[in-house]
């Protein structure tokens, strides 16, 4: 026993955790891992991570162009399953809340020295046509809808989450802006200092973020996983599907294109052909043959050999008859 605890103790030490931490559960470390055991999400996160993290100078604590470049790379082509994971994970403590905050590493990605106005940095944005179409895919997919579940257009939470993640790695790079674990507030970094006559404009910019009850129910669903059914990964179809338009089979050649052709004729015909029967070995195609002459239209001079066997018996009974039909008319 005494062993087993030296062990146990000597394995948190070791690893740096803290015993009483490590008993709950940190889905945002879990998120971490589980990126780790992917080779491309493995490689794209460290690539942003040594170029978000790397010191130019006293004064530049990195290359912000070249690390947003790298963090668009990471979200535009890991699979969300595991960017997802990372940027929306759900938080009990300060500890967690705070790796899901580091994220995208905001001393360089995110924070400056001073927050600009909003207003100014959403003209930055739209001066860049990417980084414009990424805003406005955020403002339609992302809108508070009070007329739906979930304050969500069309109660989608994926496509919310899929433009709040397509936002980073630029300028307008929203981020969580403390450890609050369970209190989520994201937002771009930037205040309203300064606004002028823009002020209401600007604050109801910033709340676009900071108080939009969408965004935020998407993120917490994604966390907790409650949005499994209420985020439509497509558009959905009914299950009937519409019938198969059918070509139309190869009349004979002593069928007039104006005869008039049974739609279910044409149909059964060409099921027939499509399966490679041939016409002489084939008794329903034969059948195809006699049916559509009794869909010749009236005043038709044309005339068509019937491959029928009941057919050519038929006439010949009625040929038979013909005589003592005439005798009686006579009569």
């Amino acid at each position: 026993m005494i062993l087993a605890n030296a062990f146990c103790l000597f394995f948190f030490l070791g690893t740096g955790a803290d015993p009483v931490v490590s008993a709950k559960s940190n889905h945002c470390l879990d998120a971490a891992k589980a990126c780790n055991l992917n080779d491309n999400c493995k490689k794209l996160r460290s690539s942003y991570i040594s170029i978000c993290n790397r010191e130019i100078s006293p004064t530049e604590r990195c290359n912000r162009r070249k690390c947003h470049k790298a963090l668009r790379q990471f979200f535009d082509r890991v699979p969300s399953e595991y960017t997802y994971r990372m940027l929306f994970c759900s938080c009990q403590d300060q500890a967690c809340a705070e790796r899901r905050r580091q994220t995208i590493l905001p001393s360089c990605s995110y924070e400056d020295k001073e927050k600009p106005n909003c207003l100014d940095l959403r003209s930055l944005c739209r001066t860049d046509h990417l980084c414009r179409s990424r805003l406005a895919d955020f403002h339609a997919n992302c809108r508070a809808s009070y007329r739906t579940i979930t304050s969500c257009p069309a109660d989608n939470y994926q496509a919310c989450l899929g433009s709040y993640a397509g936002m980073i790695g630029f300028d307008m790079t929203p981020n969580y802006v403390d450890s609050n674990p369970t209190g989520i507030v994201v937002s771009p970094w930037c205040n309203c200092r300064g606004s002028g006559n823009m002020e209401e404009e600007c604050e109801k910019f910033l709340k676009d973020f900071t108080e939009n009850p969408c965004l935020r129910n998407a993120i917490q669903a994604f966390g907790n996983g409650t949005d499994v059914n209420m985020s439509p990964k497509g558009p959905t179809f009914s299950a009937t599907q519409a019938p198969r338009v059918e070509k139309t089979p190869s009349l004979p050649d002593d069928l007039s294109d104006s005869t008039s052709l049974g739609t279910s004729v044409i149909t059964t015909c060409t099921s027939i052909q499509e399966q490679g029967l041939k016409a002489n070995n084939s008794k329903e195609l034969s059948m195809c043959f006699t049916e559509l002459t009794t869909n010749i239209s009236p005043g038709s001079k044309k005339v068509i050999k019937l491959y029928s066997g009941s057919c050519r018996a038929r006439l010949s009974t009625a040929l038979t008859a013909l005589p003592l039909l005439m005798l009686t008319l006579a009569l």
